[in-house]
């Protein structure tokens, strides 16, 4: 089936991959290049070596640290000699140019160096599509010498990965007019202001809407680019205004031309927003797409496939599993507020890890209930598999946000009610739970047999990895912490609202960089 009217049959398989060379990809040591680790997103590394402690105020295994802006809600990611975390402009680097941006910053990896920045203009008009000062939230996705971003404006960019340094490629030439609102006079941009090659406005491409901030993560397959929509209510939080727009996006990477989309109507069924982004598995020999619903349903579509002309192909969906199949379904809105019963929401990515899928969803932390499961399926049905798929679920008694990490057999899971739980991976079974005395909002990270996390009061933890519960290392930031820490070649990367901080063994000192 296709969206627009007229169009073709399509074939039903992409060109064949391995299930070898695709489970090779999934844990890679070295660079972090996007959020959660491989196609399957899974938040482990296999980096070794690394701190179980650390202290800020002495700068015991911290290498170095460096300015933000104000508000730092994204995750970073690690490629090639360089760091991109996303942050808002209340510390302008560039000083002809300040006020409420989105900003995504490109930093040296080993000293915390700025090197160039993109800033993009808010979003004009409701500011419930782009909340002030927040920034850019979602994190970079980096292939090669490009870079990946949904920015705050719901656009789909492709950077240069060196930025403005080695001049304009194009075929994008505005770069000046992307900082500044449409009423004021483009800039021009310098060395230190990034290099959009191209860029696609979801809002105008793919009709949706988005709300409050653009959540979301880009995973890269061959040719092709897959992202949630961001699509989402207004300002009423009581109406959805584009509720047949697409929730799961697919890009060509080169052009930045979207080449498909879904057809599932879960706007329809949305209570807040669609934040929750892909992922990737192999299965049977089988490529599927895994996708987390705002409506609370996780599904599996076939990939995209390779097309000649430029029509927009329909993702075929092989099959779907309702995380709250009691849940209510319609009239979804007279719940809002209701912290007892509603509707249930997807805000995490689905991991696929050896034949399962593992996706948290429940009620929405703003408006919905206070009720949220970790759900183990079986990744090899076919169609509605609500009732068959199910292997285990593991019951939590507040809101999760969290994406699941899984390794070597066991699975660790944060909620927002400030607890991380350590289950096995094949039956559920819980072994401990860890309260760390502030809600967590971001994800575990697990590697060398750690277990790392930061919480909104500002504690950052270290828990051993395993069935034994282990306290390492419990440290006080200088703030709130809403996103998952990143791992790459020897140091794990936290980022608090305001600080990006770079931990490694053997660190004797703090760094200070602001960039000037």
């Amino acid at each position: 089936m296709i969206r627009n009217p007229g169009v073709f049959y399509l074939a039903r398989r992409c060109s064949t991959v391995t299930a070898l060379v695709f489970l090779a990809s999934l844990l890679i040591a070295g660079d972090a290049p996007q959020w959660g680790h491989g196609q399957s997103r899974n938040m482990v590394s296999l980096e070794t070596g690394l701190p179980s402690s650390f202290d800020p105020a002495t700068g015991i295994n911290i290498k170095w640290t460096a300015k933000l802006g104000t508000q730092c809600w994204a995750s970073p990611t690690i490629a090639q000699g360089k760091i991109f975390i996303g942050t808002n402009n209340e510390r302008p680097r560039n000083l002809g140019n300040p006020g409420d941006r989105g900003v995504l910053f490109c930093l040296d990896e080993k000293t915390g160096r700025f090197i160039w920045q993109i800033l993009s203009a808010k979003l004009e008009g409701d500011k419930y599509k782009d909340w002030p000062r927040v920034g850019i939230v979602s994190p970079a996705t980096v292939e090669n010498d490009r870079v990946y971003i949904l920015s705050n404006r719901l656009e789909l960019m492709c950077l240069d990965i060196n930025g403005m340094d080695n001049g304009n490629d194009g075929p994008f030439r505005e770069e000046g007019k992307h900082m500044v609102q449409s009423a004021d006079a483009p800039l021009k941009p310098g060395k230190t202001d990034a290099d959009i090659i191209w860029l696609n406005d979801l809002q105008k491409t793919a009709g949706v809407y988005p709300h409050d901030s653009v959540h979301g993560s880009v995973v890269v397959d061959g040719d092709y680019l897959y992202v949630n929509s961001a699509n989402g209510v207004d300002k009423t939080h009581a109406n959805v205004p584009c509720p047949d727009a697409p929730s799961l996006l697919v890009f060509d990477k080169k052009t930045g031309r979207l080449v498909g989309m879904d057809e599932e109507f879960m706007g329809r069924r949305m209570f807040h927003a669609t934040w929750a982004a892909p992922s990737i598995g192999v299965i049977g020999g089988r490529k599927l797409v895994f996708f987390g619903g705002g409506d609370g349903v996780c599904y599996a579509f076939e990939p995209a496939v390779s097309l000649k002309n430029e029509e927009v192909q329909t993702l075929k969906n092989v099959w779907r599993f309702d995380c709250d199949p009691t849940g209510p379904k319609e009239d979804l809105f007279r719940f809002s507020r209701n912290r007892k019963e509603g509707p249930s929401i997807i805000k995490s990515m689905p991991v696929y890890h050896d034949g399962r899928v593992y996706v948290s969803a429940g009620g929405d932390i703003w408006w919905g209930k206070q009720k949220s499961w970790l759900k183990c399926i079986d990744a090899s049905g076919s169609g509605d598999i609500t009732s068959k798929g199910e292997i285990w679920s593991f019951a939590m008694d507040t809101h999760c946000c969290s994406t699941p990490s899984i390794h070597d057999g066991l699975v660790y899971i944060a909620d927002c009610g400030k607890n991380v739980h350590c289950l096995d991976a094949a039956t559920g079974l819980r072994y401990w739970s860890h309260e760390a005395e502030g809600a967590i909002w971001g994800s575990t990270m697990v590697a060398d047999g750690k277990v790392y996390f930061g919480t909104r009061r500002g504690d950052f933890w270290i828990l051993a990895a395993g069935k034994e519960k282990q306290v390492l290392c419990s440290v006080k930031l200088d703030g709130s912490m809403s996103s998952t820490p990143a791992v790459a070649n020897g140091v794990v990367y936290v980022s608090t609202m305001e600080t990006l901080y770079a931990i490694a063994e053997g660190g004797q000192g703090v760094e200070q960089q602001n960039g000037k």
